[in-house]
């Protein structure tokens, strides 16, 4: 085909493969622009007329545009400074002048304006200036720095010190008061220096005012008017303005020179005597004091003191913090006298913890503690400590009827027998038992009167404990393990089977295996034997099973041993095939735990049957192992719903299938009768 009009047809009209964004476009134009030269034409001046005319045309451009903006001061300034470069110095003066009537509190003019004066040597010019800019901003420093730097460049000293005078009646910055200081001591002046010194700390009343002129005097080798500085600040400023800076300057001055035992009494002054909070760098300096210039006594010392505050400062946040106060006290106990080491265990227990809870006591309890033995085995005062002790007594609250320390009703009682006072302490532990009758009270009470030999009052003490808690199986136990130790076995029996004869008892089975193994100790294995079978009519647990036929395999009867392990395998069998009828969480655990001490009485059948070496024992045993196996059981949320699946190991018994058939029949049976209750509730 032709084209049209002339104009070539477009053959292909697909896009491009490399789009070209308009933003690119842009960026390469931009990229490629040439930068346009900005610099004026330069001005060759050639005659006077041509000066002339530029000069006319400059004032001109300064002026139209000082109209514009007539407060903007730099404008004015820039005005001036050209003025200055055609040297013509009295335009440059007035255009000053004028910048002044728009706005004298700008301090860049007059600046400018007096540098102006003084870089042409107007000295005169240049003062005048300067006394008019210090007389009407008197509070800018800069301008009297810069008046008394001309007067002191111009060698005119007296000029440069009015100055400073007239300077100093406006009560200035210390800054001010040191360029004075500096400007005198730079012309050899120091008494000058010195009466500045003693007019700015009168003007300045403060610790660093003083500090200052302290040094200064020191940098004079004037070591005794620089102590007297020192002493006369304490004198001089409030007490309550007299912080550890002061003390840690005067001591680091008297280190400096060279006085030890002055820097050390004022840092124990101060230690001793300022708030601890502002005493941390007070202890650093002193303990750096002491390791380079102390003893070992004072090294020690300076580290003990920086700790007792930090001690005292954890009990100002927390008075009934008790490990701070236990930490203080062994602190105190290994460096103090015993006036200081009574006081903080005095402190101490004044910080009564509430009434309500024992839980805060068992703490607080032991301060009471190591203050008594404290008193006993350090200062050797039986008598202190036990008036330690029944002040602890009196201490606790309700008279020990909410709650009681056994531990103190026995150390009170021991330290009365050590004081040779034994009806004291029967009378403490009497006490004890009448408001805490507790298990240590009654233990300790009788330990005691073994010691002393008396056993009539330890049975009347064990009838008293049974009294108490009949169901409580230490009692019975310890009262017939003591008649067994004295030999009296009649009166050992008659307790344990009394013991074991209680309907209710909290471990009965230790009971039990006590009275057994008394009876084997007295070699009497026909009354072991009837304990066991007494002992498996009330409980039909594999443990007691296991131990039996242990008794008689140990003395060489392996048929009862065998016959044993029989019958403890079908009651275990039996009670793990009415755990598995049952179909709620609580059978099934049962009966978990029950399969498990099968499994273990058969191990230990198989023990006894690979030791006898009987091969058809073993095949019988062999045959009721069970397999292992995993199962899974849901998780069950706090509504009932299964949240996830828990795997277990479980054991299969042959005869566990064999009765399966039948264990569904329970279990079937057992939920129709819970749907039946169900309905008629």
């Amino acid at each position: 085909m032709g084209s049209r009009g002339g104009l070539s047809s477009v053959k292909n009209k697909a896009p491009a493969p490399i789009q070209i964004t308009a933003e690119q476009l842009l960026r390469e134009a931009w990229e490629r622009k040439e930068v346009e030269s900005t610099k004026a034409p330069k001005q060759k001046i050639t005659d006077k007329n041509e000066l002339r005319e530029y000069r006319q045309g400059k004032r001109k451009d300064f002026e139209d545009r000082i109209r514009m903006n007539r407060t903007h001061l730099p404008l004015w300034v820039k005005y001036a400074k050209w003025e200055e470069t055609q040297q013509e110095y009295d335009r440059s003066r007035s255009v000053y002048e004028r910048a002044l009537d728009v706005d004298y509190r700008s301090h860049t003019v007059w600046l400018n304006y007096a540098e102006m004066e003084m870089r042409h040597k107007f000295v005169n010019h240049a003062r005048n200036v300067w006394d008019r800019a210090i007389a009407l901003l008197p509070r800018v420093a800069q301008l009297w720095y810069k008046y008394a730097f001309m007067e002191e460049m111009l060698g005119n000293f007296a000029g440069a010190r009015n100055v400073f005078e007239r300077w100093m009646k406006w009560a200035p910055d210390e800054n001010a008061w040191m360029a004075f200081v500096r400007f005198e001591l730079r012309h050899g002046t120091t008494g000058n220096a010195r009466n500045v010194f003693e007019r700015f700390i009168q003007s300045f009343p403060t610790i660093k005012a003083y500090i200052k002129y302290a040094r200064f005097e020191e940098r004079q080798r004037e070591t005794g008017k620089a102590r007297e500085i020192f002493e006369r600040l304490s004198d001089e400023l409030p007490e309550e303005l007299v912080t550890g800076d002061y003390y840690l300057a005067f001591a680091k001055f008297e280190e400096r020179a060279r006085e030890p035992e002055r820097a050390r009494a004022i840092y124990k002054y101060a230690i001793e005597n300022i708030p601890k909070a502002e005493a941390q760098e007070l202890h650093s300096a002193y303990s750096a004091f002491e390791r380079q210039r102390g003893d070992r006594a004072g090294v020690e010392e300076a580290i003990y003191t920086k700790k007792r505050i930090e001690y005292e400062e954890k009990l100002a946040e927390n008075p009934r913090n008790y490990n701070a106060w236990f930490d203080l006290a062994r602190m105190e106990e290994a460096n103090s006298t015993p006036e200081k080491i009574r006081e903080v265990y005095e402190r101490a227990i004044a910080h009564i913890p509430p009434p309500d809870e024992k839980r805060y006591w068992r703490r607080y309890i032991y301060l009471w503690i190591n203050y008594a033995t404290w008193e006993e085995l350090e200062m050797g005062d039986l008598e202190r400590a036990r008036q330690v002790y029944r002040s602890c007594l009196k201490s606790i609250p309700d008279k020990h009827k909410r709650f009681s320390f056994s531990k103190i009703w026995l150390l009170a009682a021991n330290l009365e027998i050590r004081r040779h006072d034994v009806a004291e302490a029967r009378k403490l532990l009497g006490q004890a038992l009448g408001v805490a009758p507790k298990e240590k009270i009654f233990r300790g009470y009788i330990n005691v009167e073994l010691a002393l030999g008396e056993m009539d009052r330890c049975r009347r003490i064990f009838a008293k404990w049974i009294e108490t808690n009949p169901y409580g199986v230490t009692a019975w136990k310890e009262f017939a393990e003591m008649e067994a130790s004295l030999g009296e076995t009649s009166r050992a029996r008659a307790v344990l089977e009394l013991g074991v004869s209680q309907d209710e008892l909290d471990m009965p089975e230790l009971l039990w295996k006590t009275y057994i193994d008394f009876e084997i100790g007295e070699d009497d294995m026909d009354a072991a034997r009837k304990l066991y079978d007494r002992l498996l009519e009330k409980t039909r647990h594999g443990k007691v099973y296991q131990s039996y036929a242990q008794f008689e395999s140990t003395n060489g009867h392996v048929d009862k041993a065998r016959k044993i392990y029989r019958d403890g395998d079908r009651a275990l069998k039996s009670a793990i095939t009415e755990a598995s009828a049952g179909t709620d969480g609580e059978s099934e655990g049962l009966a978990i735990t029950l399969k498990q001490e099968r499994v273990n009485l058969l191990k230990a059948w198989k023990d006894l049957e690979t030791k006898a070496g009987s091969e058809e024992g073993l095949a019988e045993v062999e045959k009721k192992m069970p397999r292992k196996v995993k199962r899974k059981k849901p998780l069950l949320d706090e509504h009932g719903n299964t949240s996830g699946w828990e795997e277990y190991y479980d054991y299969v018994f042959e005869e566990d299938d064999e009765a399966a058939p039948h264990l569904k029949l329970l279990q079937a049976a057992q939920s129709w009768k819970k749907a039946m209750s169900a309905q008629q509730s």
